[in-house]
């Protein structure tokens, strides 16, 4: 049984936890991490995700994504579901994310990296992940496109695309 910890609008914990799953209360909120790996040539990896999968089943998305466990910050989320899903062990505890997205449920810490992974030494996690590839920002769109891709906004795709061209700037 999965734990996640509670937190109020403004990101306070407020020393709860949920069994995942669960119905949130009002004015709960829970944390999720989305990790972007690029490689030198401005690639994104993107994973494919499992035809078993409740939401987007088949569907390509961003490099890892998934929730915080109570007790984890999102540098230790997005460690563990790194080494979960794609078998890659990395050090976050130095890194910000490059946006927090706020939605309905919670708090979506989105980080970028740049790591130029060999992808035939990756572990596949098989419950969660059938392919992995290198992506170019064209290709992604044409996947959301033609309903390929988890539905992210286009301009959502060109924003981490455009931070990992220039980082820790926002203006051109």
């Amino acid at each position: 049984m999965e734990l996640w910890d509670i937190y109020d609008k403004d990101r306070k914990h407020t020393g709860e936890t949920m069994v995942s799953g669960s119905e949130f209360g009002e004015g709960e909120y829970h944390l999720i991490v989305h990790l972007c790996i690029f490689n030198s040539d401005g690639q994104l990896l993107i994973q494919q995700r499992q035809s078993s999968k409740k939401q987007w089943p088949n569907l390509w998305d961003l490099s890892v994504g998934g929730k915080a466990i109570s007790g984890e910050t999102s540098q230790m989320a997005g460690e563990r579901e790194l080494k979960e899903e794609l078998g890659y062990i990395v050090n976050l505890q130095k890194k910000r994310p490059i946006v927090t997205i706020h939605y309905t449920r919670g708090f979506d810490d989105v980080f970028i990296i740049e790591e130029n992974l060999d992808l035939a030494e990756l572990t596949l996690q098989q419950e969660e992940v059938q392919d992995v590839k290198w992506a170019t920002k064209e290709e992604i769109i044409s996947k959301i496109k033609e309903g390929r891709f988890v539905p992210y906004f286009e301009s959502f795709i060109h924003f981490l695309f455009d931070m990992f061209s220039h980082p820790n700037s926002y203006i051109r």
